[in-house]
C-alpha cells in the first residue's frame, strides 16, 4: 500500500489521508513493530532540546527533532523510523550515535514548525520560564515594550520576562551562559544558583547584543570584558537598575546582571539580623564622631547591604556624607556618591583625598584594597571623621591582620579602629514545610550547643514545597561584632594578632559567628546543615 505514496509526501501523512488510522494508532504500531520507545510529545521540554545540532533542512527532510544529547548518544524523535538514510545522514552531520524514539506525526510536525519559524523558539522559552517560576508563586508575567530591537519582539519579550521574574523573586544575579552544545540562564536566589531556562544556542549572540544595547555598551566588541548599567522599567512603572558585566569565554560571551533594586535592600539596622546586644554595640559606634568601622566577609556575604543600611540610618540633614565605591550600587538621596574609574585615574585613594577637602562628617569606602587607601582611611578616622569600610576576611579580628599586612602600624590600628564586624547570610527555613529533626545529645554538643539548653532544643531541617526553593526561603545575617575595647587595644598596640586577639574577645563576652548561626538554628530559623555550610 505504501508503494502508492507520492515521492514528495510523507508516508505517515499519506496514511492519515487514506484513513488507515489516526496518528496515535500509527505511532503505537510503529513503536511495537520496530521495538522503539513511544514518547508523548507533550512531555518534551523544547528549550532543553539540542536542536542546534541539526540544520533546518535535515529536520524538515526527515521530520525529526533531536531531544537529548548524552555524551556521544543523540536521542532523535521521529514519526517514520524507516526512512532511507535517516540514521546514517544524522550520524554523518552530528558525529553522534543516533537512537530513535517514536512520536505522533502531527504533533511532531506542529512542534517542528513552532521551533523553526522565526521567533517561535523564544516563545517556548517564555513558556518554560513561566512554568519554572509558577511553582514558586502565582506570578503575573508582564511584558515590557521596547523601542529597540522591535524586529525581534520574542527576544525582547523573553528578556523582559526574565527581568520581571528576577525582580519579583528577589533574585540577586542573573547568569547568561554559553557552552559548546547548549545555552542556559540561571538565577541566584538566596545565595544559590539554579537554572530557569535553556534558550536555543543560536540565540546566544542575539541575547548578548540585546543586553548590551540596553546597557549602552559596544555590541561589536567581543574580545574584552565590558561593564554597564541597565535602567529597566517594569510593566507597573517601577524603575530598577541592573549592573551588567560581559566576559568573553571559550564559547561566547557570558553576561551577569546584578539586581540593584533598593526597595528590598535598604532596611533599618534592626532588620539585618543583629542580636540585641550586637545592635547596641553597632549603634554606639555609628553615633560616635570619629573612628573606623570595618565590615568583613567574603564576596556575597552582604557587606554592601550592611554598609548601605548604616549610611541610610546616618543620613540626616546636618551630616555631610560621601562614599567612594566600585561601582555605586544603590543611589541614596542626600549622599554624595562617587564611582571609581581606575582607567581614568579616579582611584579609591584619590577620591578619598578629594573628599577630605570637602568638609565631610562621614566617609564610606566600598573596599580597602591597597596600602594607600588603608592609610588615608586610618588617618581620616583619627582626625574627626567617621569612616565605614569593607574588607575581605573570614572573621572580624582578621581585619586587623589584613591591615597590618598592608603596612598599617599597630598603634594606628589601635587608635583608629572602633568596631569590627564579620558577617554571612544564612538561609532561612521555609515555614510551610520545615520538618523537626532529632539528633543525639552527644552530636549536638559536638556541634557547639551548650549542654544546659539541650532539653529545650528543637531543631528543624529543610524539606521543600511550592512556596520555597529546596526548603529555604529568604536569608538573614549572622554576625560577629567586636568593639575595640581597652584590653584588646593594648594587645593590638603590643603587636599581638590572630588567636591572641580572638581569645581576648571571647573572654570579654563577644561570641563568634558560629554562635550566632547556632542561635538561629536553635530558634528554628535555619537548619544545622546550613549553619555548618557557612561557619
Amino acid at each position: 500500500m505504501l508503494d502508492q505514496c507520492p515521492d514528495d509526501q510523507s508516508r505517515i501523512s499519506w496514511l492519515l489521508e487514506q484513513g488507515v488510522g489516526d496518528a496515535a494508532e500509527i505511532a503505537s504500531c510503529l513503536a511495537d513493530h520496530f521495538r522503539l520507545p513511544l514518547l508523548d510529545i507533550r512531555a518534551l521540554a523544547v528549550p532543553r532540546c539540542p536542536i542546534e545540532l541539526l540544520d533546518e533542512s535535515l529536520i524538515r527532510r526527515f521530520c525529526c527533532l533531536p531531544i537529548l544529547l548524552s555524551g556521544k548518544v543523540l536521542l532523535l524523535a521521529v514519526a517514520d523510523p524507516c526512512q532511507n538514510d535517516l540514521i546514517s545522514d544524522i550520524k554523518f552531520h552530528t558525529g553522534k550515535h543516533v537512537e530513535l524514539v517514536i512520536v505522533e506525526f502531527q504533533s511532531l510536525r506542529a512542534l517542528i514548525d513552532a521551533v523553526l519559524l522565526p521567533g517561535k523558539a523564544s516563545d517556548y522559552v517564555d513558556k518554560a520560564l513561566h512554568e519554572e517560576a509558577r511553582s514558586d508563586s502565582d506570578l503575573m508575567l508582564n511584558l515590557q515594550n521596547s523601542d529597540t530591537d522591535l524586529e525581534d519582539k520574542p527576544l525582547v519579550r523573553f528578556v523582559n520576562r526574565l527581568l520581571s521574574d528576577a525582580v519579583k523573586l528577589k533574585v540577586s544575579d542573573l547568569h547568561f551562559e554559553p557552552y559548546e552544545t547548549y545555552y542556559r540562564v540561571r538565577f541566584r536566589r538566596d545565595g544559590q544558583l539554579y537554572e530557569v531556562a535553556r534558550p536555543p544556542l543560536r540565540m546566544a549572540g542575539r541575547l548578548a547584543s540585546r543586553l548590551k544595547v540596553m546597557a549602552q555598551l559596544n555590541t561589536s566588541e567581543r574580545r574584552i570584558p565590558q561593564d554597564g548599567r541597565i535602567r529597566w522599567q517594569s510593566a507597573e512603572g517601577k524603575k530598577i537598575d541592573f549592573r551588567l558585566n560581559v566576559l568573553p569565554t571559550l564559547w561566547g560571551e557570558k553576561l551577569v546582571l546584578r539586581n540593584l533594586d533598593t526597595s528590598h535592600r535598604l532596611m533599618k539596622l534592626d532588620g539585618l539580623g543583629l542580636g540585641a546586644s550586637q545592635l547596641d554595640i553597632v549603634n554606639d559606634a555609628l553615633h560616635r564622631s570619629q573612628g573606623l568601622i570595618l565590615v568583613t566577609g567574603p564576596t556575597g556575604s552582604g557587606k554592601t547591604q550592611t554598609l548601605y543600611t548604616a549610611i541610610h540610618s546616618l543620613n540626616i540633614a546636618n551630616k555631610n556624607i560621601a562614599t567612594v565605591e566600585d561601582p555605586v550600587e544603590f543611589n541614596i538621596d542626600g549622599v554624595n556618591q562617587v564611582a571609581v574609574h581606575n582607567q581614568n585615574g579616579l582611584t579609591f585613594a584619590r577620591a578619598l583625598r578629594a573628599f577630605l577637602r570637602q568638609d565631610p562628617d562621614i566617609l564610606m569606602v566600598g573596599e580597602i584594597r591597597d596600602a594607600e587607601t588603608a592609610e588615608i582611611a586610618i588617618k581620616a578616622a583619627q582626625t574627626g571623621h567617621l569612616v565605614l569600610a569593607s574588607l575581605h576576611t573570614n572573621d572580624a579580628l582578621g581585619a586587623l591582620d589584613r591591615l597590618a599586612n598592608m603596612g598599617v602600624a599597630p598603634y594606628n590600628l589601635a587608635a583608629a579602629c572602633s568596631l569590627l564586624v564579620a558577617q554571612r547570610l544564612l538561609r532561612k527555613l521555609c515555614e510551610h514545610c520545615k520538618e523537626p529533626l532529632q539528633l543525639p545529645d552527644d552530636v549536638l554538643k559536638a556541634q557547639g550547643f551548650d549542654e544546659a539548653e539541650l532539653n529545650q532544643l528543637t531543631l528543624f531541617q529543610a524539606s521543600g514545597c511550592k512556596h520555597c526553593q529546596h526548603g529555604y526561603k529568604g536569608r538573614i545575617g549572622i554576625y560577629e561584632v567586636v568593639p575595640v575595647f581597652e584590653e584588646l587595644s593594648q594587645l593590638i598596640m603590643a603587636g599581638q594578632h590572630g588567636q591572641s586577639l580572638t581569645s581576648c574577645a571571647r573572654a570579654n563576652g563577644y561570641p563568634s559567628m558560629r554562635h550566632a548561626a547556632l542561635t538561629n538554628v536553635g530558634l528554628g530559623i535555619s537548619s544545622l546543615e546550613e549553619a555548618n555550610r557557612l561557619t
